[in-house]
Formats: structure tokens, C-alpha cells, sequence
């Protein structure tokens, strides 16, 4: 576990945060620019002194005010990589990584140089210097020389944020690669939920300095707090499921009792797969629909109405062990009779859902990537 608990106290600004969330995985921190995502993960890593708390990773207390104990950030083993790769200009990209290397504990090697190298595709880049070099590929070389200084936690702090849209998905793959070939914990930070909804296994949802909510990306799509960071155009169900069948471009899920057909290439039959559905794409009928393109009708019923800021209506439906969002307007709960309890079939289009390829995995201790 990774078990944090920090005080920080600013003119201008104060933290207050508490978070538990399991390793190995991804711990995203997750909400609007200035909510105190970075100055956490600094206190974490040891760059800011807390006022009160404590950081403890798998049973190793780094820091505790109670007990007087501060380990120096040189001796925590956390790897971090910022906005801006921070790459020393005057070495070629094989002088970072061997940087890297040097900083590792003599004891500490289990991600060797070459895994390292092929798994962010980076070995044609060896002999160049930081100013040959895409902004992608600057954020792979960052990522390589933290990963070869053994870290037992990885802080990525928008490591994203400074690339333009083409650039992020350059990276995100690696991101992924990382996360599901490497029993390594991360704590990755960002105000982009398409990134979380790609990485996470465990979201912390921030604002003004303080934790509002945490759970897994299923749980935490779900929650009010999400809602009011994201907007309600972002609102949506985030789904886990297993693809029981691939025809094409279409990959057919299995969710609750029913089967959610998504639009995605490259899916492989019992592959986990995350996807999220919006509220604003899910039509709600109160009978069997019959006649229509759309290629998903989820039965299930209804299990809440909220009344939004927007003046429209979030209907939540149980499908049976997962749960779909729909937004309508007031005239159409009042014109079908919406309630809970009610019997209804969640219409989804098979383009509308968002799937990512998920598969955590997690090595024996000592064993290669």
C-alpha cells in the first residue's frame, strides 16, 4: 500500500490531504489546474517538507513529523518525471540514461538497460542530445533514465502537459506498456481525464488542497464530485469488462448481464477492456427498441434521478454489476414515467463508447520486464 497523509500549510495556499491505494498500480491525481496536485506529489517525493503527516510505501515510512523521521530525497528511490523532460543538454540520450543508472542502489538492479531501451523504443536515439529530439521523445528518455534509477515509486507530474495532441499519443502507449509490464507504483498527476481513464487503477479527485473523493475510475465516474470537476458534457460511465467476441472493428464486451458492442480496433478475445460511455450518448427507452442503428440496448432499471445545475436530469441505470448514465431533459422523465425501480434499456452507439485495452500484470519479484 501506499498510505499518505500530509499537512501543508501556505500563505496563499494550504493542503490538506489522505489517500490509501494498493500497489503495484497507478494512483492518479486527478483535478483542476491549482487544486495542489504537484505540491502533493512534492511532499511525497521529499522536495517539500510537510507540516504534519506521514508518506509510508509498502510498510517503509519515508517521512513522519511525529516520529522525526525524514529520509532525503536522494535516498527514497522515487523516480520522477516532470512537464518539461529536465534532460542534461551537454550528455546524449545514452548519458541520461547511464545518469540514471548511477543513481541506483547497488543492490537495486532489476530493470536492466536493454529491457529499459526496448520498451520505450528509444534505441535509435542513443547518440543523440536533448536538442534532437521530439518533445515525445524527450518525455520517453525522461521516463528511461527515472526507470533506471530503480525507484520504488514513480512520480509523473503531467508529464503530458507541455506535448500537443499528437505528441500525447505518441506517449501514452509507453505509459500503458509501463504500467502493465512493471511492478513498479505510480502516482501519475493530471487535470486530463482521458489520460486517467487510459492509466489508472486507483483516482484521487483533488480540489482546493484537499481530497474529495477516491476510488477506482468505475467508482469515482459515478460520484457528484467528479461531476462538478469535469463538466457536464465530461459526465459518463466509466465500464470494465472482458471481450467475449471481435468481428472487424467491433468488439463485443461483457458487462453486467448484458453485452456492450464498441467500436475498436486490434481487440483480442479475453482482454480486459475499459471504455467510457457518456451520459450525453446514452438514450433511455421504456420498452424494447426495435428498427433503430444503434447497437447496443442494455436492459436494466432505473436506479436514481439527480437533478443537474443545467436544468437536465442524470438517470442512473443498474445493468447488473455496472452502471450506465444518461442525460435527459425534466419533459422526458416526466412524458416516460421515469422513477426507480422502472424497467429500461439503456441505448448505446457502438462509436460512442471510448475503449482502451487494460491489463495490469503484475511480475514476480526479480523478474525482467
Amino acid at each position: 500500500m501506499l498510505k499518505v497523509k500530509l499537512l501543508k500549510r501556505r500563505e496563499e495556499f494550504s493542503l490538506s490531504a489522505q489517500f490509501e491505494a494498493p500497489t503495484p498500480g497507478v494512483v492518479a491525481l486527478f483535478g483542476r489546474s491549482g487544486c495542489g496536485k504537484s505540491t502533493l506529489v512534492n511532499l511525497v517525493s521529499g522536495l517539500l517538507e510537510p507540516d504534519e503527516g506521514f508518506v509510508q510505501l509498502n510498510g517503509t515510512v519515508l517521512a513522519d513529523t511525529q516520529a522525526g523521521i525524514s529520509v532525503p530525497v536522494e535516498k527514497r528511490r522515487i523516480g520522477y518525471v516532470f512537464q518539461d523532460a529536465r534532460l542534461f543538454p551537454h550528455f546524449t540520450v545514452l548519458g541520461n540514461l547511464q545518469y540514471g543508472q548511477k543513481r541506483a542502489a547497488p543492490s537495486a538492479h532489476v530493470i536492466e538497460f536493454d529491457d529499459v531501451v526496448a520498451l520505450l523504443g528509444i534505441g535509435s536515439l542513443l547518440q543523440r542530445r536533448p536538442n534532437q529530439l521530439s518533445g515525445g521523445e524527450r518525455q520517453r528518455v525522461s521516463l528511461g533514465r527515472a526507470l533506471l534509477s530503480q525507484p520504488s515509486l514513480l512520480l509523473l507530474d503531467e508529464p503530458l502537459a507541455a506535448l500537443d495532441a499528437a505528441r500525447r499519443e505518441e506517449v501514452l502507449p509507453y505509459l500503458e506498456a509501463l504500467r502493465d509490464g512493471l511492478s513498479i507504483p505510480m502516482v501519475y498527476v493530471s487535470h486530463q481525464f482521458d489520460e486517467v481513464l487510459r492509466l489508472a487503477t486507483h483516482v484521487v479527485l483533488m480540489e482546493a488542497g484537499s481530497i474529495v473523493a477516491q476510488g477506482s475510475p468505475s467508482e469515482v465516474s459515478l460520484l457528484p464530485q467528479f461531476r462538478a470537476i469535469v463538466g457536464p458534457e465530461a459526465v459518463g460511465a466509466v465500464l470494465d469488462g472482458r471481450v467475449v467476441k471481435v468481428d472487424a472493428t467491433i468488439a463485443d464486451l461483457q458487462l453486467g448481464h448484458g453485452v456492450l458492442r464498441v467500436s475498436l480496433r486490434d481487440a483480442r478475445v479475453g482482454a480486459l477492456l475499459r471504455v467510457q460511455v457518456l451520459a450525453r450518448d446514452v438514450i433511455v427507452a421504456t420498452e424494447p427498441p426495435r428498427g433503430l442503428s444503434v447497437r447496443n440496448a442494455l436492459e436494466g432499471a432505473i436506479s436514481g434521478l439527480s437533478a443537474e445545475q443545467d436544468d437536465a436530469v442524470l438517470v442512473t441505470v443498474d445493468i447488473g454489476s455496472a452502471t450506465i448514465l444518461s442525460r435527459v431533459t425534466p419533459e422526458a422523465v416526466e412524458a416516460l414515467g421515469l422513477k426507480p425501480g422502472l424497467k429500461v434499456w439503456a441505448l448505446v452507439k457502438a462509436v460512442s463508447a471510448r475503449g482502451h485495452a487494460f491489463q495490469l500484470r503484475t511480475p514476480p519479484p526479480g523478474e525482467r520486464i
